[in-house]
């Protein structure tokens, strides 16, 4: 018995041996599968040379006259000093050309003050649209920065129009009080 005891501890040793060979393999296998995968910041940086290598490709937009709206800021720049300067030709020529009446001169000042107070609006609500990010804590902020100064831009032209229209109602007012009539008409 001693020797059947014998053989069946040494077989048991070897199978111990081989159950330990086995796990320490399997560990060795799972280390090394974990140090294989990729960390999140590698991820990360692929993804980044990706969208450079795909930015770099793109085709880029050609914008024409055809793209751009009807009315361009130069149009409007031109607009509103002819405005300005036809409002100057007209109380001119009304005070030479002929008398207008008090209704004539309130129904002017009022719609000269209607159109300053729509374009005040307009350019209040443009100047409270503007809103600059920190360009490098946003993907797109670089571009959500240029639209942006592009719209301050747009309001400090619709600003000059703005003061040029005012100047035009203050015009319009003292040509009216010129004439002779009180402040209940050009001040309506």
């Amino acid at each position: 018995m001693s020797k059947a005891r014998s053989l069946f501890w040494r077989a048991l040793g070897v199978f111990m041996n081989h159950v330990k060979l086995s796990a320490v393999l399997a560990v060795l296998m799972l280390f090394a599968s974990v140090s294989y995968g990729q960390s999140l910041g590698d991820v990360a940086r692929q993804q980044r040379q990706k969208q450079q290598q795909t930015k770099a490709t793109a085709p880029h937009k050609v914008i024409t006259n055809e793209d751009l709206p009807a009315h361009s800021a130069d149009d409007a720049d031109s607009a509103s000093v002819t405005t300005t300067e036809d409002s100057k030709r007209a109380a001119a020529s009304s005070s030479s050309a002929g008398k207008k009446t008090a209704e004539e001169w309130k129904s002017q000042i009022q719609a000269q003050k209607a159109k300053v107070a729509a374009m005040q609006s307009d350019v209040d609500k443009l100047n409270a649209s503007v809103h600059y990010v920190e360009a490098n804590r946003y993907t797109n902020g670089v571009q959500y920065n240029q639209a942006q100064l592009r719209k301050q831009q747009e309001s400090e032209r619709l600003q000059k129009r703005l003061d040029e229209q005012k100047k035009a109602l203050s015009d319009m007012q003292e040509a009216c009080r010129r004439a002779g009539f009180g402040s209940a008409v050009y001040e309506p």
